[in-house]
């Protein structure tokens, strides 16, 4: 059963013919190993399947030998390739309000991504998750995630701008000298969160308004087509328990609250869809470690909390059992030293 996070929209896509033909490679012999035609990319807001966009990330930036393939994409983005949502984010009255305005309207946008943003003080955290894909390396996607993200808000605050830490999940290539000068500054991997950490004051910028009646006509037209887009139990609740797990606040209630249902109707919706809440969180548990186990460096212990266990030991009891073996053996076999089970 295919769910609107399974989709994107083609203007995800960009810039990359133009791209991977100065590589001096065919763009549309990659499209085709990965099932997608040229023609998909004349209207970028065909909805076109996710896991297809980021294979063919991933397959040209191996084939090309390109690592920074989804920095150079995201380079080339400017808020118009967001579509009509971008009407709305430049008459917001400061980056802050668009940031919120982004979030509200997201999955008309991106359904599989992501965005919390966390005010901290005198810092806001912009944390971005991808629902995960098994099986799927999903570095180039997450990269032209943040890389946008970043392009984004430059182009919001100031050409000049910096965020204060650029983070990302997934170990660091072999040069980061493309990611130094692409974000120029501070940018970590190996970390807890994919996104940016800023100063609040940046965001708070006061900016002139411009074209509020074009505004109000794209953001009538946006609430109507949220209206339109449904979303399926699951997906709601997916999104919310890639929320909670590092919290370790991830229970069924706590879920269902966020939702604003009772705990009853969630399960129901569940059930109607032929899943339950445990086995739902298993999954998106199961398709987390998997991403970090084979793309990150970090400690089990670090990875037993970002899925939201409270001991080490509870975290190595889960694994073994869905897994039928530990955690470290499981990354060994998919390291290349055996077949990883599941």
């Amino acid at each position: 059963m295919k769910h609107i996070s399974d989709f994107v929209r083609s203007g995800s896509l960009n810039g990359y013919v133009e791209l991977v033909k100065s590589l001096d490679r065919d763009p549309y012999a990659f499209m085709r190993t990965v099932g997608l035609q040229a023609e998909f990319l004349e209207d970028p807001e065909m909805l076109i399947p996710r896991d297809a966009v980021r294979e063919l990330l991933e397959i040209t930036a191996r084939a090309t030998q390109t690592e920074d393939l989804a920095l150079r994409l995201a380079a080339q983005r400017r808020l118009s390739a967001l579509g009509p949502i971008s009407l709305v984010l430049r008459e917001d009255p400061t980056p802050r309000a668009a940031l919120d305005t982004l979030c509200r309207y997201l999955k008309l946008v991106n359904a599989s991504l992501i965005i919390r943003v966390e005010d901290t003080g005198s810092v806001v955290v912009i944390r971005e998750d991808l629902l995960p894909t098994p099986g799927l390396q999903m570095r180039q996607s997450v990269e032209l995630a943040v890389g946008t993200m970043f392009r984004m808000l430059g182009e919001l605050i100031g050409k000049h701008w910096r965020p204060l830490e650029v983070c990302f999940t997934h170990r660091p290539p072999s040069n980061t000298s493309a990611h130094q000068a692409f974000f120029g500054r501070n940018v970590k991997f190996n970390q807890e969160f994919n996104g940016l950490v800023c100063l609040a004051s940046d965001l708070s910028g006061r900016r002139e308004f411009g074209d509020q009646v074009a505004a109000g006509f794209a953001r009538k037209y946006l609430d109507a087509a949220l209206t339109d887009r449904s979303e399926s139990a699951q997906e709601a609740c997916r999104q919310v328990i890639l929320a909670l797990l590092p919290g370790g606040t991830c229970t069924a209630q706590e879920v269902a609250r966020f939702l604003h249902v009772d705990r009853r109707t969630m399960h129901r919706r569940l059930d109607a869809e032929g899943l339950s809440f445990s086995r739902l969180l298993d999954q998106v548990r199961s398709d987390l470690v998997k991403h970090h186990l084979r793309e990150s460096d970090l400690p089990l212990s670090e990875v037993a909390q970002l899925l939201g266990f409270a001991t080490p030991s509870s975290f190595s009891h889960w694994f073994q059992k869905l897994f039928g073996c530990s955690a470290s053996q499981w990354s060994k076999q998919a390291a290349g030293t055996g077949s990883p089970k599941r």
